[in-house]
């Protein structure tokens, strides 16, 4: 009778344990179970081009990012990411996805470069040179779950060049005749072919006053327009043009072809 009354004590007890009582969980104290169920935002059907389901969240408060770039004396680049209401976890990677938490993502023309657990990284050139060479960087938003955090359907990323490296032990120099050009704060490379835009159009947070560069092509006739700075330039047929203005307004800008229609990006200037 005592063992009896002992069995049904303890089943009593991991019962209020599973339900009611103080339940057991498996993720972060302090956190829901909505957000331990990965259930945070809206999971979208569309991938981000790389495999990876795009989590879509409310513009307001959204996380955001900016990538900088600029040659190692030694090797390679040093790439710096600037990032707004996201914090970087390495140790929850693999785990739910929890707003404004998660990892970055390297691209390399649009090829998997590397996953980024902080601000820094270091971009050796050996690395560069095995994925095929490339200039056009992108950084990517995820959440420990991979998923891509997204914006209005678009992930949450920012795209910069590389500019070429600087050999071990060289020094750069200012042009013969005059003093080195300044380079824009930020670079964009933006393709349209086939009435497609590459990279997929999403979001670059910009901070007011900075330069930056539009690079782009397209392979029919067009033109590109900068809404709110009404910038515009002729789009040749497979050509590269380049547009370079300082972003001294504050607000979310379109960057759009027009006779196309066009949506090739966003500018958030804060």
């Amino acid at each position: 009778m005592a063992a009896v009354t002992l069995l049904t004590a303890g089943a009593l007890v991991f019962g209020a344990s599973a339900c009611g009582g103080r339940a057991t969980t498996h993720h972060k104290p302090g956190t829901s179970h909505e957000q331990a169920g990965g259930s945070v935002g809206r999971l979208l059907a569309a991938d981000d081009g790389s495999g990876s389901r795009l989590r879509q969240v409310d513009a307001e408060g959204a996380p955001a990012v900016t990538v900088a770039v600029r040659p190692d004396s030694e090797d390679g680049w040093n790439v710096h990411l600037s990032v707004r209401n996201f914090r970087f976890t390495p140790d929850s990677v693999g785990g739910a996805a929890l707003l404004g938490r998660g990892h970055a993502r390297l691209f390399l023309d649009g090829h998997p470069l590397a996953r980024v657990y902080g601000s820094w990284y270091h971009l050796p050139a050996s690395l560069v040179r095995g994925a095929g060479g490339g200039t056009r960087l992108t950084a990517r938003l995820y959440a420990d779950d991979h998923t891509a955090w997204a914006v209005n359907s678009a992930p949450v990323q920012a795209t910069t060049s590389l500019s070429p490296a600087t050999p071990s032990g060289a020094a750069t120099a200012p042009e013969e005749g005059g003093s080195a050009t300044p380079r824009p704060d930020t670079t964009l490379e933006i393709a349209v072919s086939h009435g497609k835009v590459s990279p997929d159009p999403g979001r670059t947070e910009i901070k007011k006053g900075r330069t930056v560069e539009l690079r782009v092509r397209s392979d029919r006739a067009d033109t590109l327009h900068v809404h709110g700075y009404d910038k515009e330039a002729r789009l040749p047929a497979g050509k590269t043009v380049t547009l370079t203005f300082t972003a001294d307004r504050s607000g979310l800008f379109e960057v759009e072809t027009h006779e196309s229609d066009l949506l090739l990006t966003q500018l958030v200037v804060r």
